[in-house]
């Protein structure tokens, strides 16, 4: 009976034609970008 109390909570009309990536997917592009960033700044001190 509680389960037919809440909605389903509705997906808007042009957000629904989207594909949206999987969250780890998210993750490991952004330490990908981090460590290439930090390359480029530090590049000298590295070589």
């Amino acid at each position: 009976m509680f389960d037919k109390d809440q909605k389903k909570p509705e997906i808007p009309h042009r957000m629904s034609r989207i594909a949206f990536p999987k969250a780890k997917y998210g993750v490991y592009l952004a330490i990908i970008f981090i460590v290439v960033v930090l390359l480029l700044f530090y590049k000298d001190s590295i070589l």
